[in-house]
C-alpha cells in the first residue's frame, strides 16, 4: 500500500472473511437485555446463523483495536448509510455495535485511551487529561528533594520529547518522514527525563508509565506471554506500558506535533488535514506490517501481536479546522459532516479496508477481532452553536482578583487546561479558595465569536456548572485532597470552546453528547454478525473484553475490579 495512494480492497466472498455487510435492519438487542439485565446477560432475538453461533464461543488469538479520534457514532451511522457496502459498513455487519457508548470524562486523548485499555475512569487510574497537575510530585528538574515544595505540572505531551520538533521525537533519523518507520518501539528512550516531574519517594523522574496508577491490558498479556504492540501520536504513550513499564513491546510513536516535513514551516503535522492523512498513514503501515508477522518496522520476523493497534488524528484535525486543502472543514449542520470531514470518513474506511484484506490474505480474519472505538468526540457538531472565549483573559483576572483580596499573595491558579471544559488546580485548595474561584468565574460575562468570527456574548464565564473543591472530588469518585484531582472542574454551556484566536471551531475534553457519544463495534473472531445493542455501553468496557476475547482473566485488570468493569456483552 502507498503511504499517499489508496489501500488495496478488501475482498469480497474469499473463503468466507468474517468481516460481511450488515443486513439491514440490523438485530436489535435492547428488548432482550431489559427482560436479562438481572442476571447480567444479553442475547439477541433473532436466530443467528449456526456459524455465527460457532464463532461466538470460539476464542480470539488476536484482538486490533483501533481508535478513530473525534468519530462520533452518529458520523459512522452518517457514512454507513450512504455506502452500505464500505469496509467500515462490512466491519459493523460482522460483528457487534453498541449504538450508545460513552467514553471517559474529562473526554481527553489520554484518559480515552488509558480507559480502553485499563478499564478504569480518571479518578481510578489518576489521568485527567494530557497536561495536568499533582499536588504531591515535585517539579521537573528537582534534584534536591528534601524539604522541596510539591506541586508540579504532568506533561504528558510532546514537551516530553527529546525534540518535539522532530518526527522521530530526536532519535535522529536521516531521511525522515520516508525512514519514520526505523524509529524505535522504545518509545520511553525517546523522553527527555529532564522534563518529567519528580517522586519525592525516591528523588527521580517519574516516566508516565509510572504515573499511572493501574495495570493495563498489555501488562496482563505479556504476563500470559502474548506478544504486543502500539502506535500513537506521543512517546509519551509509555504511559500505556502500564506500571511494569514493558507491557508494550513495540510502541511506535511518531510526534504528530513535530514540524511537518514538506509543508510550511510552523505547522505541524495536524495544521494541515492532508499532513495529518500522511502523519496516519505511517502508523497503518506499522500496523499492516504487523498483521504480516513483522515489527512495526518490517525488520524482524516477531509474530503478529495478540493484542496491537493504532489511532487515526485526520478525522479529528477535520472537524477542528476551520478548512484545510481548499475544503471546508467541521459540520454543515447539526450533525451533518461537511466535506473535509467526508473526505477523512472515506480516508479511515479505506483504511479499515486495508486491515481487513491483509488479515484475509494473511488467513488471520478467523481468527482476529476488530474493536473500533474513540478516545473522544468533538463538539459542537452544530457549527451555529460555537462560542470562541478567550480562556487566557478569565484567568488573569480571577489571579488578579485572588490577589487583590488577599495582599502579598501570589496566583491562585496553579495550572489549566481548558479546550471545551475547564480544569484548574489551584495554589490554594482550601475551601475559601475553591468558593472564591468558582463565584468569581460564575460572574463572569463579556463576549466571545461565533462561526463566523462575528462577536457573541456570553454569561457564566461560558460554564454551565462548576464543580468546585469537595464537590470536584465527589464528581470523579476519589476523596477531597486527592493530589491530582482538579480543584474545579467546569462543563461548558453546549458550543463553547476555549481558545484565544478562531483556528479551533470544536474541541473535546467536556462532558456534552458531543464529546462523549463514540461509535464501538466488536467485529470478527468470537462474536455474532449483524447483532445492534441500543442499551448504555463504557468504553472502558473495551478492556475486559479484550482480555476476554484472549481467554485471560479480566479480573486481572485493577481497575475492573476497583470500578466493577464489566466486558461487553457479546452473546
Amino acid at each position: 500500500m502507498s503511504l499517499h495512494g489508496s489501500p488495496p480492497p478488501a475482498p469480497h466472498n474469499q473463503g468466507a472473511p468474517l468481516f460481511r455487510r450488515p443486513v439491514r435492519p440490523a438485530r436489535t438487542v435492547a428488548a432482550a437485555a431489559a427482560a436479562l439485565a438481572a442476571a447480567g446477560a444479553l442475547t439477541a432475538t433473532a436466530t443467528a446463523p449456526a456459524a455465527a453461533h460457532a464463532q461466538a464461543h470460539a476464542r480470539a488469538r488476536h484482538v486490533l483495536l483501533l481508535s478513530v479520534d473525534g468519530l462520533h457514532q452518529s458520523d459512522l451511522a452518517w457514512y454507513i448509510d450512504r455506502h452500505p457496502d464500505s469496509p467500515l459498513a462490512r466491519l459493523v455487519g460482522g460483528g457487534v455495535e453498541y449504538t450508545h457508548a460513552r467514553t471517559t470524562v474529562p473526554s481527553d486523548s489520554f484518559p480515552g485511551m488509558v480507559g480502553q485499555l485499563t478499564g478504569g475512569d480518571p479518578g481510578t487510574t489518576g489521568v485527567y487529561y494530557d497536561d495536568t497537575y499533582d499536588a504531591a510530585l515535585l517539579p521537573a528538574g528537582t534534584t534536591a528533594c528534601a524539604g522541596a515544595k510539591p506541586g508540579a505540572e504532568v506533561d504528558l505531551t510532546e514537551d516530553l520529547d527529546k525534540n518535539k520538533d522532530s518526527l522521530d521525537a530526536g532519535q535522529g533519523l536521516a531521511g525522515l518522514p520516508g525512514s519514520i518507520l526505523k524509529m524505535t518501539g522504545d518509545a520511553a528512550s525517546l523522553i527527555d527525563p529532564s522534563k518529567l516531574p519528580v517522586d519525592p519517594k525516591t528523588c527521580k523522574p517519574l516516566y508516565p508509565h509510572g504515573y499511572l496508577k493501574v495495570n493495563t491490558v498489555f501488562d496482563v498479556a505479556r504476563k500470559a506471554g502474548l506478544r504486543t504492540a502500539w502506535s500513537d501520536k506521543h512517546v509519551a504513550y509509555d504511559i500505556l506500558n502500564g506500571p511494569s513499564g514493558n507491557g508494550i513491546q513495540d510502541l511506535f510513536a511518531p510526534e504528530i506535533n513535530s514540524q511537518a516535513i514538506g509543508y510550511p514551516a510552523g505547522k505541524d503535522w495536524t495544521k494541515d488535514n492532508a499532513a495529518t492523512e500522511q502523519y496516519d498513514g505511517y502508523k497503518v503501515r506499522a500496523v499492516l506490517n504487523e498483521i504480516d508477522g513483522y515489527d512495526h518496522g518490517r525488520t524482524h520476523q516477531v509474530g503478529t501481536p495478540a493484542v496491537f493497534g493504532m489511532n487515526f488524528q485526520s478525522v479529528s484535525t477535520a472537524q477542528k479546522l476551520p478548512s484545510s486543502d481548499g475544503l471546508t472543514g467541521g459540520y454543515q449542520a447539526k450533525g451533518v459532516p461537511g466535506p473535509l470531514l467526508a473526505k477523512n470518513l472515506a480516508f479511515v474506511d479505506q483504511q479499515v479496508g486495508a486491515f481487513l484484506a491483509e488479515l484475509h490474505k494473511q488467513h488471520l480474519d478467523r481468527s482476529t477481532t476488530v474493536i473500533l472505538s474513540a478516545k473522544h468526540g468533538q463538539s459542537p457538531t452544530d457549527p451555529k452553536a460555537l462560542t470562541r472565549i478567550d480562556d487566557g483573559a478569565l484567568l488573569d483576572g480571577l489571579n488578579a482578583a485572588w490577589k487583590a483580596a488577599h495582599p502579598g499573595a501570589g496566583d491562585l491558579v496553579a495550572h489549566a487546561v481548558d479546550d471545551d471544559a475547564m480544569l484548574l488546580w489551584l495554589t490554594d485548595r482550601s475551601k475559601a479558595a475553591t468558593g472564591f474561584a468558582k463565584a468569581y468565574l460564575l460572574a463572569q460575562s463579556g463576549t466571545g465569536n461565533g462561526i463566523d468570527g462575528a462577536a457573541k456574548p456570553f454569561t457564566a464565564g461560558g460554564l454551565r456548572t462548576l464543580y468546585a473543591g469537595a464537590e470536584a472530588a465527589r464528581y470523579f469518585h476519589v476523596r477531597p485532597g486527592d493530589s491530582r484531582v482538579p480543584d474545579l472542574f467546569g462543563i461548558t454551556r453546549y458550543g463553547v470552546v476555549y481558545t484565544g484566536g478562531k483556528s479551533k471551531i470544536a474541541e473535546h475534553g467536556g462532558a456534552h453528547a458531543d464529546d462523549l457519544d463514540v461509535p464501538l463495534v466488536v467485529s470478527g473472531a468470537a462474536t455474532p454478525q449483524g447483532v445492534r445493542v441500543g442499551d448504555s455501553v463504557r468504553t472502558t468496557q473495551i478492556a475486559p473484553t479484550i482480555l476476554r476475547l484472549l481467554g485471560l482473566n479480566s479480573q486481572s485488570l485493577d481497575a475492573v475490579r476497583i470500578d466493577h468493569t464489566r466486558a461487553l456483552p457479546l452473546h
